[in-house]
């Protein structure tokens, strides 16, 4: 899209997030308090979840390296292969352990904002989201905040599979990216264990209760 479009007013995905402003403001001010809250040489992990089609593909090693590039130098990638191969998925005994989340979607096509989880990595991200950093990784614009994304839960209700939509007019220079980044990154302070993400967005709470009828 060329710099100087203007928005659309009447296309609502035609934005540069999707969250409201205080929930923007939120999201920051908590990751700010995860980054002061970090203690210089911590070790930091983050977990990249992928389907395993996705892990198979030839470009799996590639979008590592890109992950990698993107988030700050030092922090360590954790996958299904390198955590779970051979062993029991134990989710539950891993998550307590990881600093941030990198979801990887199969998007609707290629180049497209539109992303799909399925089941797995919609509960991965369930029991990250209101905690820590959440990213969703996109071939074009590389790392969104889940925050900043469209989410729509999808069939089937027993085994429900989440839609992230990038908004349009990302930009890597988003507020929310750098406070996100910046929580993942060794800084001097204080611990302060237990700091949850209150006023959750409705739209990233909604997509965990399954609506019936």
């Amino acid at each position: 899209m060329h710099a100087t479009e203007k928005p659309r007013p009447d296309n609502p995905l035609d934005v540069e997030t999707f969250a409201r402003p205080e929930q923007r403001r939120r999201y920051i001010k908590a990751m700010e308090r995860i980054a002061a809250g970090r203690r210089a040489g911590d070790s930091i992990r983050v977990y990249v979840s992928a389907a395993p089609r996705t892990r198979q593909t030839a470009n799996w090693e590639r979008w590592l390296k890109r992950i990698t590039d993107d988030l700050p130098a030092g922090v360590e990638l954790l996958h299904y292969p390198s955590t779970f191969e051979g062993k029991p998925y134990d989710w539950d005994a891993l998550v307590d352990r990881l600093d941030g989340l990198v979801v990887i979607g199969r998007p609707k096509r290629l180049g497209s904002r539109v992303h799909l989880l399925g089941p797995a990595a919609r509960q991965e991200l369930r029991s990250m989201i209101a905690q820590k950093p959440v990213l969703l990784f996109t071939h074009n614009l590389g790392l969104v905040p889940v925050i900043d994304c469209l989410s729509q839960v999808m069939a089937p209700p027993e085994a429900p599979r989440l839609k992230l939509t990038a908004p349009k007019r990302w930009s890597r220079e988003s507020a929310t990216l750098q406070a996100a980044l910046g929580a993942l990154h060794p800084t001097d302070g204080t611990a302060r264990e237990g700091e949850v993400l209150r006023d959750t967005p409705r739209h990233l709470t909604a997509p965990f209760t399954v609506a019936t009828g």
